[in-house]
């Protein structure tokens, strides 16, 4: 059995998908499927068409932990995606108990078995740095959201020493692709533009900001099938490569280049038609907490034995809404 958790989200729907793709069905779905004001609409949607074993709301799942419910499991891997992802959430005791103590309760259960974990964390935990290197100096996170991935990062740094399985933290960038129409405002640019392509025929991005012109602002932009792979390559997953076991490491999940939105948007373009661009101004609640220029430093990854390309944009976008599957939108 594989354990997907958030696997009803973004990223955790695309996992269980690209998992059936090469062949595996035997999945444990964890998630949270209550209603909540930052989701848009229902995340089960993104399970449409997928294979999986069994599916647990995640209270359960960590009560049926704590009662050590899985002891005598077969689990190949753990893939933990499961996280408050809402950059805007201010409520810090809500996201140290989603994003940190959630996952402490899933590493610990995972070293205590000798369980590959590959967990999400996210490249907010850069913030105000222009440096994405994987060490302290560069680690300056703008929200809570940030902090409590940190937070989890360093916990795991200071294990590393002691344990006796695969664990590898993936600091995922700017994530697009498939699957994220439930995510309200956090879902990623290229699916706003997209929709507001279809809406108004005009693009808005922000005027000029932090140093940067109008639509100059720059992202690292990670295809959501690539991150996908990296989970289901250091899980011990994929048919065709194999990750060492004893990999331990926490490493950037981006692709090295970043694009700015006027790309992103002719590359939209490219797949969707022409469209105006208006700029509009900076939003006051963004003030401060925005990160105007993100790329990854992959040499952390690449060391940690992950070798292949990332989809270009361009192509990306293409897979996104022209491949062969329903796009949620």
């Amino acid at each position: 059995m594989i354990i997907v958790t958030g696997g009803a989200g973004f990223i955790g729907s695309n996992l269980v998908h690209e998992l059936n793709r090469i062949g595996h069905k035997d999945i444990l779905v964890v998630d949270n499927l209550a209603p909540a004001p930052n989701l848009s609409g229902p995340k089960f949607l993104n399970l449409e068409g997928a294979a999986f074993s069994d599916y647990m709301d995640k209270r359960e799942f960590r009560e049926a932990l704590e009662a050590g419910a899985f002891g005598g499991a077969t689990i190949e891997a753990i893939l933990h995606q499961g996280a408050c992802s809402n950059t805007l959430e201010d409520d810090g005791r809500y996201m140290m108990d989603n994003n940190f103590t959630y996952s402490k309760e899933l590493l610990h259960f995972a070293l205590d078995h000798k369980i590959p974990f590959v967990y999400a964390s996210t490249a907010a935990v850069y913030g105000a740095s222009t440096k994405f290197t994987e060490i302290p100096a560069n680690e300056r996170p703008l929200n809570v959201y940030g902090y409590s991935k940190l937070v989890f990062d360093n916990y795991v740094r200071r294990l590393m020493p002691a344990m006796k399985s695969a664990v590898v933290g993936l600091r995922y960038f700017n994530v697009y692709g498939k699957r994220e129409q439930h995510k309200g405002r956090m879902a990623s640019v290229l699916h706003h533009f997209t929709k507001q392509m279809k809406d108004t025929g005009t693009i808005r991005m922000f005027e000029g900001s932090g140093g940067y012109a109008d639509g100059e602002q720059r992202r690292d932009f990670v295809f959501v099938r690539d991150l996908a792979r990296i989970n289901m390559f250091f899980g011990g997953l994929l048919p065709e490569q194999v990750a060492s076991p004893d990999v331990r490491a926490v490493v950037n999940a981006g692709t090295g280049e970043a694009r700015t939105f006027k790309a992103v948007a002719e590359a939209l373009m490219q797949v969707h038609g022409p469209a105006k661009i208006e700029y509009i101004p900076f939003p006051g609640d963004l003030k401060n907490r925005y990160q105007h220029f993100t790329e990854a430093n992959v040499q952390g990854l690449r060391a940690a034995g992950y070798h292949d390309p990332f989809t270009t944009l361009e192509d990306g976008v293409k897979q996104t809404f022209t491949d062969s599957g329903k796009y949620l939108e």
